[in-house]
């Protein structure tokens, strides 16, 4: 016996239609994560989340806007927990985190998502997909949208005032590549590289090792 299909008539409640719009929103996060973002249909969609044909267009528009606003929500929420790190860590120092402090806030939320016992763990995979495959749209907030990275600079600027602020652009650049490197298919290469010695299961040692080769290198 097949699992029924939900559907939001005209006069759904308002629970009924966000339950449904959240089952669409889950499933396509999932689909898209694992499968990746061409090699899902709209009908994948539906059919993992148990609802009817039309719940994407009824309630986001488009397979596109589904795909935008998924990756909104989880950018925005990921990069709001580092925010939170980098003012907790402003606290802990009189506003001028030092320069470990300030990486561990950009590196520790995606890393801790990544775990494979955290729920987050596919948002982080969605979030990679992005980078690579993602909409016009997607790559548009990827090439302009700095705001949340521009903390993290003046927060370094603050740490390191010594360095002319071109060094500090600059080696942010360079650390965000560390961060963007620690892919799946990266891992395993390290793996076959290593003869089976590396491990990235233990987040916080991994943590440990990104932030003293980043601190090292910022530093330098």
């Amino acid at each position: 016996m097949t699992d029924p299909i939900i559907q939001d008539p005209p006069e759904a409640t308002e629970e009924a239609q966000a339950a449904t719009k959240a089952a669409v929103f889950n499933a396509a996060e999932r689909l898209f994560a694992l499968h990746g973002f061409q090699n899902v249909s709209v009908r994948d969609i539906t059919a993992e989340a148990k609802v009817n044909l039309a719940s994407v267009n009824y309630h986001f528009g488009s397979k596109d806007s589904l795909l935008f606003e998924i990756f909104r929500r989880r950018t925005s929420e990921l990069n709001r927990e580092r925010a939170r790190m980098l003012h907790e860590a402003g606290g802990r120092h009189d506003g001028k985190p030092p320069v470990r402090d300030i990486l561990e806030a950009y590196f520790a939320p995606p890393l801790r998502w990544a775990s494979p016992d955290n729920d987050r763990r596919i948002s982080v995979q969605f979030i990679i997909r992005a980078r690579s495959e993602g909409t016009a749209e997607m790559r548009e907030v990827l090439r302009n949208d700095v705001s949340h990275l521009a903390r993290f600079a003046d927060a370094l600027a603050a740490a390191r005032p010594d360095l002319p602020k071109e060094d500090v652009y600059w080696r942010l650049h360079f650390i965000l590549g560390l961060v963007h490197n620690n892919r799946f298919a990266e891992f395993d290469r390290l793996h076959h590289l290593s003869g089976g010695v590396t491990r990235e299961a233990d987040v916080e040692a991994l943590l440990r090792r990104m932030l003293d080769f980043a601190e090292a290198g910022f530093n330098a």
